[in-house]
């Protein structure tokens, strides 16, 4: 019967792990998306998104769509340079051509150069197109005050002013704020009525944004980048499957809207009712996305001004907090939010005097197991115990072996009677599967993580841990020595923890540790060093365990 359980229960444990693996990390080598297959299912280019039927319905029939200007002089590139990010902004059609984040690397090689949050090309389409309905196309020129912008601390805030005439009486103003102490934009469009009749329209803020990471690999397989909006007081995120086929629209009470990967957030944030739809179309690689206002009427002589905030920057908790708008809840856990925050809370409180982020895990998983440690108590006893009543165990099954029923009523009799739990060695385990789950979670979607080096050769908390020996291993191609030491300390806890009577059982068990070091190979390098310091931290508590009981055992065989 044991045997069985020990069996089922390794078997649960391999559908668990392989599942896990293959839904969260996977197992197929990055593959690169090609340029013939990514351009081939690219949305038509600088396109204003499709309206919902209502919008458009409502737009007056006597405009139509305008063709895209042919420019009488050359564009001109505006550069914006800040201490946290360097961008670069075009004339034509005022849109973001560049933005390059200073603080955060493209990749983790030493000469790598800033994170690029604009990862698309001319004929894919530029963010911050602007159109008003049919009325102003998403391509037209204009004219700006400046060619380069440059703050610092002496200079924390500038503006830039861009004015265009879109051929049919209106006029077009965009005017950029831009402040050097955070990554957020404010961004006022005003549409000005010089014609000499009504004009009507909806006013479009778009984004085109291709994958942050240019591939799917193991490591974002099966992580969430795309459209996101926060609407209606919920976080939604869109698949693209779901607008693969046709564009997807979502309405309602719009805080903020835009595009977001891993570590990186593309976010639009209407004021005073500028957005209240957010249209997506593209794929997994390439999304088209609007955000659209109601329709407005413009009496000649009139004018509407449309305010945004704009945010391009790193998901990083304590900063989309203290911006507000609940740019924060960009950063989801899904359901271990709970633990996964105030787990992140420490590990920045932890590194803010230690300021290496692999000992702030090590301090970290200390703290859990202090935590647990009274439980992990109990469970081991349970263990021993277990271990102390084999003897008597296998006489009753040696007894009533012919008799299951019987059997097992007095075993459950034997527990009663030394007050000895079967399950108590397992709780441990189960309370700490919340926690082993917020904490990967953690590390690896926070983007303090990200690159974030501990000592030797791990020099990337958020990736898998790998000594390159100057020559390829088959899968690997480094060494994991940390994920093969955390197998070894598994083992050797294995070891020391209570055996049980039945070899086969045991066998099995001793499995286990081979198990949790093949599906460990590709988990975060940090996630590997709190489950191996864990090991170390319950292999210290059972050696004490088997001290005391020992000493327990030698005082009763003397008196």
């Amino acid at each position: 019967m044991d045997t069985y359980r020990a069996f089922l229960a390794i078997v649960i444990s391999f559908i668990i792990l392989l599942g896990y693996q293959y839904f969260f990390v996977g197992f197929d080598k990055p593959v690169p998306v090609s340029e013939t297959t990514e351009q081939s299912a690219q949305p038509a280019p600088a396109q204003p998104v499709q309206q919902p039927a209502a919008a458009t319905a409502a737009q007056a029939p006597a405009i139509a769509p305008l063709p895209a200007q042919t420019f009488d002089r050359t564009p001109r590139d505006i550069t914006i340079d800040t201490d946290l990010y360097t961008a670069t902004l075009s004339e034509d059609g005022g849109t973001i051509t560049s933005f390059v984040l200073k603080k955060q690397k493209e990749t983790h090689d030493k000469d790598s150069p800033g994170m690029q949050l604009v990862k698309t090309t001319a004929a894919e389409g530029y963010p911050l197109q602007f159109a008003w309905g049919s009325a102003v196309g998403a391509r037209i020129l204009y004219d700006s005050t400046v060619q380069s912008l440059k703050l610092s601390a002496d200079k924390s805030k500038a503006e830039l002013r861009m004015t265009a005439d879109a051929g049919n009486g209106l006029v077009v103003e965009r005017l950029y704020t831009f402040d050097n102490s955070n990554y957020l934009i404010d961004l006022s469009v005003t549409v000005k009525n010089h014609a000499d009749h009504i004009l009507q329209g909806v006013p479009q803020l778009g984004l085109v944004n291709a994958h942050f990471e240019g591939v799917v690999s193991p490591s974002n397989r099966f992580l969430f980048g795309g459209p996101v909006a926060f609407i209606n007081g919920g976080l939604q995120e869109v698949k693209a499957k779901d607008f693969a086929d046709a564009p997807k629209t979502l309405q309602g009470a719009i805080e903020w809207a835009g595009y977001e990967g891993n570590y990186f957030l593309c976010a639009l944030i209407p004021k005073d009712g500028a957005g209240n739809s957010f249209t997506m179309q593209g794929n997994e690689m390439l999304a088209t996305t609007q955000l659209s206002g109601t329709l407005e009427t413009l009496k000649p002589g009139t004018e509407k001004s449309y305010d945004y905030h704009v945010y391009y920057g790193p998901k990083k908790l304590k900063m989309l907090q203290s911006i507000g708008y609940n740019l924060d809840r960009s950063v989801n856990f899904g359901w271990f939010d709970v633990i996964a925050k105030p787990t992140l809370w420490l590990l920045n409180m932890f590194y803010s005097f230690c300021h290496n982020y692999g000992v702030s895990i090590i301090l970290v998983t200390v703290l859990f197991k202090a935590v647990f440690w009274p439980i992990s108590q109990k469970g081991m006893k349970s263990m021993k115990n277990m271990q102390k009543l084999q003897p008597k165990m296998a006489k009753i099954k040696e007894k009533y072996k012919s008799d299951p029923t019987k059997m097992n009523q007095e075993v459950m009799n034997l527990y009663k009677t030394y007050k000895v739990n079967p399950l108590g060695g397992c709780l441990p385990m189960v309370l700490q599967i919340p926690v082993f789950f917020a904490l990967y979670k953690v590390l690896l979607q926070c983007i303090e993580l990200r690159h974030a080096p501990f000592m030797l050769w791990i020099t990337d908390l958020s990736a898998p841990d790998r000594l390159y020996l100057g020559f390829d291993l088959p899968y690997l191609g480094g060494l994991p020595v940390l994920t093969l030491l955390m197998g070894a300390s598994m083992f050797l806890q294995q070891k020391l923890s209570p055996s049980t009577a039945d070899p086969t059982q045991a066998k099995i068990m001793m499995f286990l540790p081979v198990v949790f070091t093949f599906m460990f190979l590709n988990f975060a390098s940090g996630l590997v060093l709190y489950w191996f310091i864990n090991n170390l931290l319950s292999i210290l508590q059972q050696v004490l365990i088997n001290r005391e009981s020992k000493k327990t055992a030698l005082s009763s065989a003397a008196s």
